[in-house]
Order: structure tokens, then C-alpha cells, then sequence
């Protein structure tokens, strides 16, 4: 099992091991694993004392956002960056929380870049207990993935603007690509801002004014990123159509130009294939201007049916 934690206590901030941390008393006393095996799941029940509940929540493999009160204590599911390549159809990692009065205990099974954060933001002495800890991890969260969301909005505006029908593949690729990252996000940041929101409002004792506050401007954030991935979403499919309808253009110009062509041919073929057949009595056949005159015969005969289509506006 491998972890750290974090004991503060008058502005100390002292790190240890999470064993010997776990019978530390102080102001806030952080312990964060990183792994959820049965290791950590023993650990957990064993020296942590956790109710059965708490360590299936906090080891569970397939999460979501949510934030359940329990007792005096809460647990909250955050998503968030991870520098891990993550699949498309779930791109955050997620950090389970478990916090009490002067307690917090958090679970990682992938690397939570928001951690690193946090870690800076108590090594400075700003997180005094609970409340700030869980509003800087929301904090952090939240501020990481305001930039990916607005890389997603502007990506998607540079596809926008470079409609072309020659790049119908390239486009519809990377719009492809933006919406389904655009969906893959909103999936955990709608749950999320519910989460940050009904924590923000739990009445348990160890959360301040101030820390509400942050959960509420943490909750707004995610809400805002939440109405911006779905009008990406939106968008995106918009787009698709528009490349859809372009490429369709395309093909029904060229279908038209093919048509066209094989209709100027078409009296021609009939033409010469007429008078190519090998049999007695084809006009002129022992002339020496037959052929010159069946060739200005048939150029005659396309460029009177090319006027006629140019003149009716067939060519594009």
C-alpha cells in the first residue's frame, strides 16, 4: 500500500506515513492512498476503523460525482485531470473523499494532477482543516478544467471557420473527435457541480462560511464549463451536419458533371457505333472524306448538346 499524509496543528505542517498518521491528533490529519487494493481495503477497515460502507465507496472501481452525507462526516467523488492517457469514454480520474471533523481520508487509483496542487496550497499554510482541504481540492479541480474546456471551444471554432468541401474527411475527424470528448467531460462535470453544490449545504459543523463560499464558486465554475460542453456538444453536431451537407454537394456536382458528359457521348457512341458496323451499304463507306466528315459531324453534335446544357445552366 503506498500513500502519504499530513498532519497540521498550529500551522505545522508535518507529513508522515498514513500509518503514522492515523492515530495523530490535530487539527486536520490528511491521509490519501493511492492505490485500492485489498491491501488498502484492509488498511482501511482495520486500522482506519471504516465502516464496510465507507471503504466500498472509497475503493470502488466504477464511480461517479456524489456527495452523501453520513453521520457527522461526508463522502464526496470529485473527477479530475489525470497526466495518464485516459480512455475517451471516461478522461477523468477520480478522487474519493472521506471527511470527518479534523479528518480527512482521500483514495486515488489513477494520478490526480489536482493533488499536486493541493499539496503546494497546504505546504503554504493556507489549509488550517477539513473544509479548506475539500474546498481546494474542488478549487483545483474545477480550475484545471476550465482551459481543457475552452481548448474544446476553440478547436471546434477553428473547424467552424475552415468549412471547406475539400477537407470534408480531416474536418468531420476532429469534429468527431471534440464532440465525443465534449460528452465524455459534461458526463462527470453535471453530477460534479450537484456534488460540490449539496456539500456546500450539508449542516456539519467543520465546514466554515468561507468554505461554503469556495464550494459555491467551485460549484458555479463547473456549472458554467457543464452549459459549455453541452452548446460544444450542440455545436459540434451542427458542424457535422454542415460537413455532411458539403461533401453531399460535392458528390451531386460531380454525379452532374459525369451525367452530362456521358449524355454528349451518348448520340456520339450511338453515331459512330452505327456506322462502325460491319456490314454492306454504310454511306460514303469508300469515300477518302468519310472520316473527316464523321468526326466534324460528331463535334458539331457535342458542342451543340454542351450549349444546350450551358445555356440551361447545368454546369456549375
Amino acid at each position: 500500500m503506498s500513500g502519504f499524509a499530513y498532519c497540521v496543528q498550529h500551522d505545522e505542517v508535518m507529513r508522515l506515513t498514513p500509518r503514522e498518521a492515523v492515530d495523530h491528533q490535530s487539527e486536520l490529519v490528511w491521509i490519501h492512498l493511492t492505490e485500492s487494493d485489498t491491501e488498502a481495503q484492509a488498511w482501511l477497515i482495520g486500522e482506519a476503523d471504516l465502516p464496510d460502507y465507507i471503504v466500498e465507496s472509497l475503493t470502488a472501481t466504477e464511480t461517479r460525482p456524489r456527495c452523501d452525507q453520513i453521520g457527522d462526516g461526508a463522502f464526496l467523488n470529485l473527477r479530475g485531470r489525470s497526466d495518464t492517457a485516459m480512455p475517451m469514454s471516461d478522461p477523468l480520474a477520480s478522487v474519493r473523499i472521506w471527511a470527518v471533523a479534523g479528518r480527512v481520508i482521500s483514495v486515488t487509483r489513477r494520478p490526480l494532477t489536482a493533488l499536486t496542487l493541493v499539496e503546494a496550497e497546504l505546504n503554504k499554510g493556507t489549509i488550517h482543516d477539513p473544509g479548506d482541504l475539500i474546498a481546494e481540492f474542488a478549487a483545483a479541480i474545477t480550475t484545471e478544467l476550465d482551459p481543457e474546456v475552452a481548448e474544446l471551444g476553440d478547436d471546434l471554432d477553428d473547424c467552424e471557420a475552415d468549412l471547406d468541401a475539400n477537407k470534408v474527411f480531416e474536418l468531420r475527424r476532429k469534429v468527431t473527435q471534440i464532440r465525443v470528448a465534449a460528452i465524455g467531460y459534461r458526463r462527470f462535470l453535471s453530477p460534479q457541480r450537484a456534488a460540490i453544490e449539496k456539500l456546500a449545504a450539508l449542516p456539519v459543523k467543520w465546514l466554515q462560511d468561507d468554505d461554503r463560499l469556495h464550494l459555491s464558486a467551485a460549484a458555479d465554475r463547473s456549472a458554467r464549463m457543464a452549459e459549455e460542453l453541452e452548446s460544444i456538444r450542440e455545436r459540434a453536431a451542427l458542424t457535422h451536419e454542415a460537413l455532411t451537407d458539403l461533401r453531399a454537394e460535392q458528390i451531386d456536382s460531380r454525379s452532374l458533371i459525369i451525367a452530362i458528359v456521358a449524355m454528349i457521348f451518348l448520340p456520339l457512341t450511338f453515331l459512330t457505333g452505327l456506322l462502325g458496323m460491319n456490314v454492306e451499304g454504310i454511306p460514303y463507306a469508300r469515300e477518302p472524306w468519310a472520316f473527316d466528315g464523321v468526326v466534324a459531324v460528331c463535334v458539331v453534335l457535342a458542342a451543340a448538346i454542351a450549349a444546350y446544357f450551358i445555356k440551361r445552366r447545368w454546369f456549375r
